[in-house]
């Protein structure tokens, strides 16, 4: 987890910090580190539950056999929570003619949604990753592009 994570909550104090520090007060700097540090393993683990929360509540809405490529599919939306049939070929070693086959019983849980409305090229997205991405970045401070 980058510290920039935990830093991003305090901005303030992270600045008030870096004046000790130039001004000849290491331990001013060293403990927002530390503290921002915490933040951000703690912002870490709160993700990383929320994926796990997720991952288990697609165990029961998604229907496809416990040997079917769709698991697989549901493993690399967690790290990739935008794809198309090219990368989802290519990650899960099937021939892209397959990759629509192990997405449909993802799309028909509401686990994916396509979102080009397009015949080819087609992308889908993780909505709830998506989500639980945008809580994680908002937990960290993330500003808006507007204020940044």
């Amino acid at each position: 987890m980058p510290v920039s994570a935990g830093l991003l909550t305090d901005i303030d104090g992270y600045f008030a910090a870096l004046t000790r520090y130039r001004g000849g007060d290491p331990t001013a700097i060293v403990e927002a580190f530390a503290a921002a540090t915490f933040r951000a393993v703690a912002n870490g683990r709160l993700l990383v539950d929320d994926l796990h929360t997720i991952r288990q509540d697609w165990q029961e809405r998604v229907h496809a056999r416990r040997d079917a490529a769709a698991w697989r599919v549901a493993e690399l939306l967690l790290r990739h929570p935008v794809v198309n049939a090219a990368l989802v070929a290519a990650e899960i070693g099937i021939a892209p003619q397959n990759a629509y086959r192990s997405l449909r019983p993802l799309v028909d849980a509401g686990v994916l949604v396509e979102f080009t409305d397009r015949k080819r090229n087609q992308l889908w997205r993780a909505p709830e990753v998506l989500d639980a991405l945008d809580r994680f970045a908002a937990r960290a401070g993330r500003r808006s592009r507007s204020s940044a």
